[in-house]
C-alpha cells in the first residue's frame, strides 16, 4: 500500500529584469511568461521600449522541464492540474519575494503595469487576488482568467486601474466559444474598467501594444 506524505523547505529561483530602475523610469513592468518560456527569453519582447523609461521585471516559473525529442531546450511551468493548490501556495511565496526585492520599483514608479501572457494570465490574476496588490494597468494577454476568482477578489482595486484583454485573431488556442466566455468572466471581474483589444496574428506577444502602451 502506497502513501503520499508532504515535506516543507526553502528553495531558490531566478528572476530576470530589463534596463535600470531610475528617476527617469515612467513605467515598471511586472510581466509572467507563458509555458515553454524562460524569463530572460520571455524578455526579448520587450526590447523595443524605451530604455530610460522603462523597467522591466519578469518572474521566473520553478517548473523546469527540456522540451522536444532532442532535449536541447529547457522552457518552464507556473502550474499543473498536480497539487494546483499547495503549488500555488509556493508559486505565490515566491512572487512576493520577487515583489519584496524590487519594492523600490514596484511601489515608487509614476506607472505600474502588469502584465500575464498564456499560463501567466492565472498567474498574475491570483496574485493580484490573494495578496490585494495594485497596478495603474493589467494587462490579460491571451490567457484564461481562472475560474475560482470573483468579482469580491478585485473590488480592492482603485476605479482608475485600466484592464485590457488582448488576444490575436489566429490565436490557435481561443476558440469563439473561449472569447465568449474569457469577456465574460472579465467582465464580471473587473466591470466596465475591461476593454478588449484584437489584434491579427497568432498565439504570440502583441509587440506594438506593448510599445504604445508605454
Amino acid at each position: 500500500m502506497s502513501s503520499e506524505k508532504q515535506v516543507s523547505f526553502q528553495t531558490t529561483n531566478t528572476y530576470s529584469t530589463r534596463y535600470t530602475f531610475s528617476e527617469k523610469t515612467k513605467n515598471v513592468w511586472f510581466v509572467f511568461h507563458g509555458m515553454g518560456y524562460l524569463s530572460r527569453y520571455f524578455l526579448k519582447y520587450f526590447e523595443a521600449l524605451d530604455p530610460e523609461s522603462n523597467y522591466i521585471v519578469a518572474p521566473q516559473a520553478p517548473s523546469k522541464y527540456y522540451m522536444g525529442k532532442e532535449f536541447k531546450h529547457v522552457g518552464a511551468s507556473w502550474l499543473t492540474r498536480e497539487q494546483t493548490i499547495p503549488e500555488t501556495h509556493n508559486v505565490l511565496a515566491y512572487i512576493d519575494a520577487v515583489a519584496q526585492a524590487e519594492q523600490d520599483a514596484l511601489t515608487q514608479a509614476p506607472r505600474i503595469i502588469f502584465l500575464g501572457y498564456s499560463q501567466g494570465v492565472s498567474i498574475v490574476t491570483r496574485w493580484m487576488a490573494n495578496r490585494k496588490v495594485s497596478c495603474d494597468h493589467l494587462v490579460l494577454h491571451s490567457g484564461g482568467i481562472p475560474k475560482e476568482l470573483t468579482a469580491a477578489d478585485f473590488a480592492y482595486l482603485p476605479e482608475a486601474t485600466a484592464v485590457t484583454y488582448l488576444y490575436g485573431t489566429k490565436d490557435q488556442y481561443i476558440t469563439e466559444a473561449r472569447k465568449t466566455e474569457e469577456q465574460l468572466k472579465g467582465t464580471h471581474l473587473f466591470g466596465s474598467r475591461l476593454k478588449i483589444e484584437v489584434f491579427e496574428g497568432v498565439h504570440e506577444v502583441h509587440t506594438p501594444f506593448l510599445k504604445k502602451l508605454q
